[in-house]
């Protein structure tokens, strides 16, 4: 093959780089490396010599012969022997560096150690291991090979393609020369189509969070795949099946392809719709072919059948179709066919299980259910570090801090979110105001519209607009107890730990209306970063008997999945009220308070509500960091739901709910005194242009009885009546404004309405 252009002349030192062209037809299979004679010189290579070739993905042993054309700067090479990872991505027309090329002495070997590589299972189960053994060993005469690298043998157009090269002896050696006085030893035999499927595996990617769930099932992969004798000569019966369950999100999927590629299985995915046919018994015989191809995978090796979507291929039998009752019947047919020739192993993925037949989740079909739940806070951390390393991050990006920022979130949602705030990032560069580096603030940014899915359909989801405690007026002693009950247990975790304290079940704020119960809660869900739901009468109340009782039950379940989490009962006497003042005793809110009751008891969690695994807060021997121990210390204080209500009408509410354990913080929220009323003053005025001859004193002393409502509605109407008078060109609000606006309102609040709060609601 001719270069292109015209002949090259001087040096090879002077070319900055060699073309890589395709190989000459008439040197296919040769292991000949054409090169120009002036790089031969160069380099120290006479006719033949052995020669390792570094590429992009791999490299590749062949021996230096000159161009035809004797052009310099151009190279062309056969791969008869090369690195695995070029058999599937060859590399033609690169631009590689004189430096690539490396003189490789090889010696005669003593002996090769093998993997034999063949195109069908027949002729590997058909033909005698001492026939390929000399096809092998003559085609390998006189070739050059290198320790692991993969030997192509399709130009002899027989059924053994390729040869891996697992050892040599010398094992000093990395390469050498093959004579007919080698002795070739044949480690196995397998397929091409397995050997490609190995090969087109990407690298393992490391599952954050997941190590525990998959440690559990590797071991159940291996020990019935890799060792099965074993098993059978102490008397027990290889498991048959494995039943992931977890809600969507949390790796489920990734996690079963990711331990099969470990343990060195083929994998055969079957989604539920793919195996539904539209005419009678198409489906059954799908599903019959799927099992065949499983056992036919097992010829070459170990196999996972992976049964993606379960729930919607073997669903109740009891309100199904026919068609669907025949489907689950042939599915629980074969996989009772299975017997322990049958070396490949069921595994089932879905999140409904609730939805599957029972007659699957019983020993001998679905052996171990494996809970793959809302990842916690430190295996959040965890998916948040792999997730990040593919990333360009600034050193002020915390992972603790966006681990607790997270709370409700599965892998899914973690990656989404990595995926916004690199965005965010490549926004500001493309507009020059940044670096493409992620940092904090791209992250925070990202918070704001990735949400975590399990709260996207909530019935109780609310966009909190953030509210600090320096906005609301007065009301020290209530905000240092609100703190106690939601912050501290956050914010200081190895106290409570130390002191065997958790956070509290529940809080009830009570007190007249207007007094700030409302904006104490969405003070304290904005400084805690919890989760934060919300839920009045309109949202639970049904016309359907037994609908607001489970809309009710999965608000907890809801709340359960993304704890720490607050869930606000606002207006509760509406709710739910108090069993001795109702004239029906099986009315709707009777029937939600018993609800409420038992949700707040927590007597045990569904099977998809469980959060990861237990956490062990020191293991022996090993020594923790400080965040680590305290990120263990938050989960343990923090695992719980905490219940928020507010009320004006305490003593509407039912004494079971008031008792601890409940709603076991009883927090009096007192209409605001003097000092309280001039805080708030100050804190709605705070954005205001006042007069010089405002004086907030004489205001304060005018407003007795006043609630914080009250206050803040008399700032506003002070404001209207500026704008009113001086036709819209108000630039400042004077005291006669505040006191015409007083003249026309009344307080919300009396004498006798303060007094009847001063007992605790029992």
């Amino acid at each position: 093959m001719q270069a292109p252009g015209h002949r090259q002349c001087g040096c090879w030192w002077t070319m900055k780089s060699l073309r890589l062209l395709s190989v000459d037809p008439s040197d296919q299979g040769s292991q000949r490396c054409r090169l120009g004679p002036g790089l031969m010189s160069a380099l120290g290579l006479s006719l033949g010599s052995p020669l390792l070739v570094s590429v992009p993905g791999g490299s590749c042993l062949c021996t230096a012969w000159p161009r035809p054309d004797l052009a310099e700067g151009f190279l062309q090479m056969d791969l008869k022997c090369s690195s695995p990872s070029l058999i599937s991505h060859p590399c033609t027309h690169l631009d590689l560096d004189p430096g690539q090329l490396t003189p490789v002495p090889c010696l005669k070997l003593k002996g090769v150690k093998i993997t034999v590589v063949v195109q069908s299972v027949d002729f590997r189960k058909h033909t005698p291991p001492r026939l390929i053994h000399e096809l092998v060993k003559d085609m390998l005469k006189g070739v050059h090979v290198h320790n692991k690298y993969v030997i192509n043998l399709q130009d002899f157009d027989t059924e053994i393609k390729y040869v891996v090269i697992e050892s040599i002896n010398p094992e000093s050696a990395i390469a050498g020369y093959i004579t007919s006085k080698t002795a070739v030893e044949i480690t196995g035999v397998q397929t091409v189509r397995h050997y490609r499927s190995r090969l087109q595996k990407q690298h393992t990617v490391p599952l954050g969070g997941l190590e525990e769930v998959s440690a559990s099932l590797r071991e159940m992969l291996e020990l019935p795949l890799l060792y099965p004798r074993t098993l059978s000569s102490i008397g027990v019966l290889c498991p048959r099946g494995m039943l992931l369950v977890g809600p969507p999100g949390v790796g489920k999927t990734l996690l079963v392809h990711t331990v099969v590629e470990e343990v060195g299985a083929s994998l055969v995915v079957v989604r539920g719709p793919e195996v539904v046919g539209s005419r009678p018994g198409e489906s059954e015989a799908m599903l019959r072919a799927v099992f065949e191809q499983a056992r036919a995978a097992t010829e070459e090796g170990p196999c996972v059948l992976f049964l993606d979507e379960l729930d919607s291929l073997s669903p109740r039998r009891t309100g199904s179709t026919a068609p669907e009752n025949r489907l689950v019947a042939q599915l629980l047919t074969l996989m009772d066919g299975m017997d322990q020739s049958d070396h490949f192993l069921i595994v089932g993925a879905t999140n409904r299980p609730d939805s599957l037949d029972p007659a699957l989740r019983r020993p001998g079909r679905f052996d171990r259910e494996v809970i793959i739940g809302a990842p916690t806070l430190q295996q959040r951390k965890a998916i948040l570090s792999v997730l990040c390393t593919r990333m360009p991050t600034c050193p002020s990006v915390d992972m603790a801090e966006l681990a607790q920022r997270t709370t409700g979130y599965v892998g899914a949602d973690l990656s989404a979110l990595c995926r916004e705030a690199a965005m965010h990032a490549l926004r500001e560069e493309s507009k020059g105001s940044g670096g493409q580096a992620v940092g904090m603030k791209h992250f925070q940014e990202a918070l704001k519209s990735v949400r975590p899915s399990c709260l996207r359909s909530s019935l109780g989801r609310t966009d909190l607009s953030p509210v600090s405690w320096e906005q609301i007026g007065g009301l020290d002693e209530v905000k240092l107890r609100l703190r106690q009950s939601i912050e501290w247990p956050m914010r200081y975790p190895e106290a409570f730990v130390r002191l065997g304290l958790c956070r509290p079940h529940g809080v009830l704020l009570y007190g007249p209306p207007g007094c700030a119960k409302t904006t104490l809660v969405r003070a304290a869900a904005t400084s805690s970063h919890c989760a934060f739901l919300s839920v009045s009468g309109a949202d639970l109340y049904s016309p359907y008997v037994g609908d607001s009782e489970k809309a009710l039950a999965q608000l907890f379940r809801q709340a359960r999945a993304c704890t720490p989490c607050i869930l606000f009962l606002d207006e509760i006497d509406s709710l739910v009220g108090s069993r001795s003042n109702s004239q029906t005793p099986n009315s709707v809110q009777t029937r939600l308070l018993s609800v409420l009751l038992n949700e707040m008891d927590g007597i045990g969690l569904k099977t998809l509500e469980r959060r990861g695994t237990e956490k062990i807060l020191q293991t022996e021997g090993v020594e923790e960091n400080h965040t680590q121990e305290q990120l263990d210390c938050q989960e343990v204080s923090n695992k719980d739901v905490m219940v928020v209500a507010a009320t004006n009408r305490p003593d509407c509410l039912d004494s079971a709910l008031l008792r601890p354990g409940r709603l076991e913080h009883i927090i009096h929220v007192p209409p605001p005194d003097q000092q309280a009323r001039l805080a708030i003053l100050k804190a709605c005025t705070k954005s205001m242009p006042l007069s010089v001859d405002v004086c907030l004193e004489e205001l304060v002393a005018k407003t007795e009885l006043y609630s914080g409502a009250d206050l803040e509605n008399l700032c506003k109407e002070a404001a209207l009546l500026a704008l009113q008078e001086e036709n819209m060109e108000a630039s400042a609000i004077k005291h006669t404004y505040f006191l015409r606006a007083l003249s026309k309102m009344r307080p919300s609040l009396t004498a006798q309405q303060i007094h009847t709060y001063q007992t605790p609601p029992k």
